[in-house]
């Protein structure tokens, strides 16, 4: 394989919930657009628009905010946390992210069971299986427990290698 095809590869997969989040949010404001046109021009709408929107608005919101906790945008109150060494800092990050990979997990576990418990379940319009709604949790949290395992790795490393910043 090719190093701009590898490239190109890596770049997709490191920007996966970028890239969703904004398929989604782009596919639900189009649909709203053409439906309102279609309702004030024609008198028509479509059927199906609200449920695809709001499916894509779900997923928009879940991906999202994974690929904000990637980039460790999400908020944060770290005033105490920042009165105290580096070293202590280092070990209070590090339990946060322990605390936050069991809480991650959990949910990603809880949003698996959930995910199979409405696989039978019918959408009011279109009749497709819940988990089309329900999947966007399994894949928003999986993500967020990854990037978690992923800050963890990088905490043992600064703790280990002082001064190393990766």
């Amino acid at each position: 394989m090719n190093t701009h095809m590898t490239k190109r590869i890596k770049y997709y997969f490191s920007h996966l919930e970028e890239i969703l989040s904004g398929f989604f949010l782009i596919t639900m404001v189009l649909l709203v657009i053409v439906n309102v046109l279609l309702r004030s021009i024609f008198d028509y709408s479509i059927f199906w628009a609200e449920e695809v929107s709001t499916i894509c608005f779900v997923w928009a919101t879940f991906v999202g905010a994974s690929a904000v906790y990637k980039h460790k945008m999400n908020l944060g109150i770290d005033v105490l946390v920042l009165k105290c060494s580096l070293n202590v800092q280092q070990v209070i990050r590090f339990l946060v992210n322990i605390l936050l990979l069991l809480i991650n997990g959990y949910i990603f576990y809880m949003s698996v069971v959930f995910t199979s418990i409405s696989w039978g379940k019918p959408t009011a319009v279109l009749g497709v299986s819940s988990a089309a709604f329900n999947a966007a949790l399994i894949v928003s949290f999986g993500l967020i427990t990854f990037h978690t395992l992923c800050f963890i790795k990088q905490d043992i490393k600064q703790m280990t290698n002082p001064g190393v910043v990766d």
